[in-house]
């Protein structure tokens, strides 16, 4: 399938790309249809995004939030996913959204509603954890720049 993507242009995305959200993502119920894509130039590193494959004009950042948080590993509970099919841990995907304000040094994660994909069955859910372990706004630019040095 073809679709004019705001941060891609145009783009082709399989149809076994596709990821099915049951119950939409927090904020968007009625998006269901999402594949996930990265910059080819930048190769498949930190940030990808969540594209929309029923509203073309959207698309999240997400990344894996043991780039920023290693030891990242919230409780959630088996009925909130339930609805994404029987889960092998090999197959489990978590992503975290990116927000990146037009100040870049405020960028950060949120850690609080990560983002579950089951890669087998290709549905996903996104949960709130509950608690006061993990941020909303999790400050990434540090991280992402102490990183960036320490690769280079």
């Amino acid at each position: 399938m073809k679709i004019k993507t705001k941060v891609f242009g145009e783009v082709t995305i399989d149809d076994d790309k596709a990821i099915y959200f049951p119950a939409g993502i927090i904020g968007f119920p009625d998006m269901t249809e999402f594949a996930l894509i990265h910059d080819e130039e930048k190769g498949a590193g930190s940030i990808h995004w969540l594209q929309s494959l029923q509203e073309p004009a959207f698309a999240m950042p997400v990344m894996d939030p043991l780039i920023v948080k290693p030891d990242y590993n919230p409780e959630i509970e088996d009925e909130l996913l339930s609805q994404i099919g029987k889960l092998d841990p090999e197959e489990i995907l978590v992503l975290v959204t990116v927000t990146v304000p037009s100040d870049l040094t405020k960028m950060s994660v949120n850690l609080r509603g990560p983002i579950i994909i089951n890669a087998t069955e290709k549905k996903a859910c996104q949960v709130i954890v509950e608690g006061e372990a993990y941020a909303v706004k999790y400050p990434i630019y540090d991280i992402l720049n102490a990183g960036k040095k320490a690769g280079e």
